[in-house]
């Protein structure tokens, strides 16, 4: 039996979806990243809707790269600061050290990222987990999911999204328990980022860019689905 998670940032922590041989076999809410991948147990990959690794400078690259293979959907992708950006003690001060080190500034909506990707990244650094970054609309659109379809947000994009996870083998039950509370479109996100989990353990998944940037720390650069 090959066990994968998808893992999404929700309101109050982390959500993560876990398959056994595709099917859902479970999920997992906690407030850090190290919490939900402990309940997880051992896995081959899980995938995490959050950048992993960060440049000193310059731009990462994966992020543009996605931006152009999501056409219509290019602005669920945030480009990613340097790392040094992060450490700044507001967005103002962030984005002026981004215009330095990568030529543009930094969103406010990236900003908002800054408490949940320092969590991966302290995690991701440490290797103390098979964490593979993955987007849900990457993921999504892969597996078939249309412009048409609609947005996460809307009744008929989220049915859409249920849809096309039960074509895939993955039928998220009614009842979710302990993430009862969860907002259904992070369900959603982390179900199709374990998709992509499962693609990477049986060595079917590619990379965006392809190959993957390596940064200063050595650590692997892109985007899985």
């Amino acid at each position: 039996m090959t066990t994968v998670a998808g893992v999404d940032a929700c309101r109050g922590g982390w959500v993560g979806v876990v398959l056994h041989d595709g099917a859902y076999a479970g999920i997992h809410v906690a407030e850090r990243l190290a919490e939900v991948v402990a309940g997880i147990g051992t896995a081959a990959a899980i995938g995490v809707d959050i950048p992993l690794g960060l440049m000193e400078s310059g731009p990462r690259g994966t992020d543009a790269a996605a931006r152009a293979l999501l056409g219509r959907r290019r602005s669920t992708i945030f480009e990613i600061a340097p790392r040094p950006c992060w450490d700044q003690p507001d967005h103002a001060a962030a984005s002026a050290l981004s215009r330095r080190l990568m030529g543009k500034g930094m969103s406010i909506q990236s900003w908002g990222l800054k408490a949940k990707l320092l969590d991966a990244d302290a995690l991701h650094d440490r290797q103390a987990a098979p964490l593979w970054e993955a987007h849900p609309e990457l993921s999504f659109q892969q597996m078939g999911l249309q412009f048409a379809d609609g947005t996460k947000k809307t009744w008929r994009g989220q049915r859409a999204r249920l849809r096309v996870l039960a074509a895939h083998g993955i039928d998220l039950p009614e009842d979710l328990g302990a993430a009862a509370h969860v907002p259904a479109d992070d369900v959603l996100d982390a179900a199709a980022v374990a998709w992509s989990a499962a693609r990477i353990a049986a060595g079917r998944a590619y990379s965006v860019p392809d190959p993957p940037r390596v940064n200063e720390r050595g650590q692997r650069i892109a985007i899985w689905c």
